[in-house]
């Protein structure tokens, strides 16, 4: 999947396309970044998400793939992984991330992991990025393009508040509470958006079984055309 996926995106780039990367989960970037980075030099990455992702493999309660790979990316974790994952590991410098909308302290101290804020990456979370969001995008943009002129746009949907967008995370698991409003999100992105250099646009975290009547698909499609149409 990852190589699969990489190969893709990479070929759409060098089309002069850009393309836009909707499904599954943040995995999705152990593909694309590692894809871009060889032929492109070095690719920023913008990452807008209710979760740092940094969660060491050996320390992780369930194994799951989409809360490591910020931290694989950037090679603070998965120091003994092996095989061709691994020959793609890492492919993102600390300066080349900027990081908008975690509210996951909580969780991240029941394992005794940090912030990235602390290693020195640049992040503002869901509080702050509530409170100006098209200001956080814009610099965070700007941050990013001091060490890469190119860069990669991907938003987790469990920025989200759960009340506004009920379709993530697990059934029966409760959603962490809080999170960004659509229009906030929205605001947020359109900014990005508006800024050169962005190669393309992966959007994940969507569950459709949780999703009964289809309002969070319209949603999220609303939302794409409406971040498309403030371009024009």
């Amino acid at each position: 999947m990852v190589e699969r996926l990489g190969d893709a995106v990479a070929r759409a780039v060098s089309s002069h396309r850009f393309p836009i990367v909707f499904g599954g989960d943040c995995t999705s970037l152990l593909g694309i970044i590692p894809a871009l980075r060889g032929p492109l030099g070095p690719v920023g990455l913008l990452f807008v998400d209710g979760h740092e992702d940094t969660m060491p493999l050996d320390v992780s309660e369930d194994g799951e793939a989409a809360n490591t790979e910020i931290g694989l990316l950037l090679g603070l974790t998965g120091h003994l992984l092996s095989g061709p994952l691994a020959a793609r590991l890492p492919a993102l410098e600390q300066s080349e991330l900027a990081v908008l909308g975690p509210r996951d302290e909580a969780w991240r101290r029941q394992f005794n992991v940090g912030s990235l804020r602390d290693s020195g990456v640049w992040l503002r979370d869901c509080r702050e990025t509530a409170m100006d969001p098209a200001g956080c995008a814009q610099e965070a943009v700007t941050h990013i393009r001091l060490a890469a002129d190119q860069w990669w746009l991907h938003v987790d949907l469990d920025v989200l508040d759960p009340t506004h967008f009920s379709s993530q995370g697990l059934p029966g698991v409760p959603d962490q509470p809080g999170g960004l409003t659509w229009p906030e999100l929205t605001r947020s992105l359109a900014t990005a958006l508006e800024q050169t250099g962005c190669l393309g646009w992966s959007i994940a975290i969507y569950d459709p079984d949780q999703d009964a009547t289809g309002a969070d698909a319209e949603r999220i499609v609303a939302m794409i055309g409406e971040v498309i149409a403030s371009l024009d």
